[in-house]
């Protein structure tokens, strides 16, 4: 997921100048998963001249959350209705991917302030604020997910230099331990529905790859999980998984989605970058898509993997 202003500029100049320029587009065939609904089409839900990012849905307040970029002006906003959102949280220092937690809060990753936050849902804000994680030395941490054992898990991408990028766990036990350092730029992050595998968007090499969790919450050695049969070469970003253990991964032309063993189940494509997906709504069903200026909804024939 993209993040700080210097990185969101360093991602634009890595996405853009491997785009097909137009009339360039690169002519491919790929099937519309199986997964979608029959007959659903991307609705737009929201658009403002800003990059989104971190999409949540709230399954109490029956509300999507997602986060704002517009150069370092940073908030959280509310869905209210078809073309409305409302500010829930200003001046977030850099909150940019998000993931709904074991206790039903919005975890958080702070790109400027170096945190990894937790917000408890209230109506007009924050009901409750708690620092999960904190370092001033890490670079800008981007996002986050969480296993059913409560480890939870972020990446910290070094942009610019590409040297002290790093992928970390912050264990039940209050411990935060680094576990993958050998990826230059780690972007987007999800875990298995049973906590085995952590799947990492790889956006130097433009690629996704997974990881076994070893029982003490660190990971063994990493493989290539996914990289699709396309020329499109935008990076890889946030991602989400459905009940099935499907992965739904953006970036490379829209959103990809792989079966576990990471077979291409087909593309849902997106006619602008879209940095993340969440799955959400009252049954579940509902992917929710951020984009630069835009937000869009997709029917789902099958539950994210926290409704199942």
């Amino acid at each position: 997921m993209l993040k700080s202003v210097t990185s969101i500029l360093l991602l634009c100049l890595l996405v853009c100048d491997t785009l097909p320029l137009s009339g360039a587009e690169p002519k491919e065939s790929h099937p519309v998963p199986r997964t979608v609904a029959p007959g659903a089409e991307l609705e737009e839900e929201y658009a403002a001249k800003a990059f989104f990012e971190g999409p949540v849905w709230d399954p109490v307040g029956k509300k999507w959350y997602f986060t704002s970029f517009v150069d370092k002006d940073t908030k959280i906003l509310r869905l209210d209705g078809e073309g409305q959102a409302s500010i829930w949280l200003d001046n977030t220092k850099g909150i940019n991917g998000t993931y709904l937690s074991n206790e039903g809060n919005m975890l958080g990753a702070q790109a400027y302030g170096q945190h990894v936050m937790s917000y408890g849902f209230g109506e007009s804000g924050p009901s409750e604020t708690t620092v999960i994680a904190a370092n001033p030395k890490w670079n800008q941490p981007n996002d986050v997910c969480q296993t059913p054992n409560g480890n939870i898990y972020f990446t910290d991408p070094d942009f610019k230099n590409r040297k002290t990028s790093a992928v970390y766990v912050r264990t039940t036990d209050g411990a935060v331990k680094k576990i993958i350092t050998e990826m230059p730029v780690p972007n987007g992050i999800i875990a298995s529905n049973d906590g085995k595998t952590l799947y990492v968007g790889d956006s130097h090499e433009k690629l996704w790859r997974s990881y076994p969790i070893l029982e003490d919450g660190t990971v063994g050695e990493g493989k290539v999980f996914f990289n699709p049969e396309t020329a499109r070469q935008d990076s890889p970003d946030g991602m989400s998984i459905d009940a099935e253990g499907n992965l739904y991964l953006s970036g490379r032309g829209g959103v990809w989605v792989a079966s576990p063993e990471g077979k291409s189940l087909g593309l849902i494509p997106v006619p602008v970058f879209c940095s993340n997906v969440s799955f959400g709504g009252e049954d579940g069903k509902t992917l929710l898509l951020t984009c630069s200026n835009k937000v869009y909804s997709l029917k789902m024939k099958v539950p994210g993997g926290q409704y199942r």
